[in-house]
């Protein structure tokens, strides 16, 4: 990169601002109506219109319905610590720390009616659980690349991607089991408890 080495996280410009603003209005509109009315009584017309912006904006920045309840740019942020941590440190060890000290503090920002209700479409609605199913594929190609670097294999060998999936369907599981369980539990607890039962077994 040309130029003086900056040290702290680079400024947001004007145009990336605006695309945030944007997102955030379509995603705040869709969970109004959708605890108002339900999921399947909101459509990408009143979405659009709560959020004054068009049908083909809402398109723009998510592809379906499905994709504005989903939230998947927390994988940069996972990328990027999980690679940070030692190499020698099990993977699950690390995926535990970064939950702790990095997704802790992303996901404390969000409403937590919000969190709920986003676990809870994940879980009931089919179009929803097809879609985070998705895009925790995208999650798993990811964690295995880290593997990868970490062990020498092949990214794309059976053992890696084993190994990767089944971090990213403890994760997927430990969302649905609180959900199911009407969030009775620490959704913390539930999720350390899901990387436990990967790392140590039954």
């Amino acid at each position: 990169m040309a130029g003086r080495a900056q040290p702290s996280q680079p400024r947001i410009g004007l145009r990336e601002r605006k695309k945030i603003k944007t997102r955030t209005a379509i995603r705040d509109a869709t969970y109004r109506l959708i605890m108002d009315q339900g999921y399947d009584a909101t459509t990408v017309e009143q979405i659009a219109e709560a959020a004054e912006v068009s049908p083909s904006t809402v398109f723009r920045y998510f592809p379906a319905k499905e994709d504005i309840v989903i939230i998947d740019e927390f994988d940069p942020i996972l990328e990027r610590e999980l690679r940070a941590r030692p190499s020698d440190e099990s993977l699950v060890d690390s995926l535990r720390y970064v939950i702790e000290h990095s997704l802790h503090l992303a996901l404390a920002a969000e409403d937590p009616e919000v969190s709920l209700l986003r676990v809870r479409l994940q879980a009931e609605v089919p179009a929803v659980r097809s879609r985070m199913v998705e895009s925790m594929s995208v999650t798993g190609r990811m964690i295995c690349r880290v593997l990868a670097d970490r062990t020498g294999r092949d990214a794309a060998s059976l053992e890696v991607r084993i190994y990767a999936m089944s971090l990213v369907g403890a994760l997927m599981e430990a969302m649905r089991y609180w959900a199911e369980h009407d969030h009775e539990d620490d959704l913390h607890d539930v999720v350390m408890r899901a990387l436990d039962a990967v790392q140590n077994g039954l």
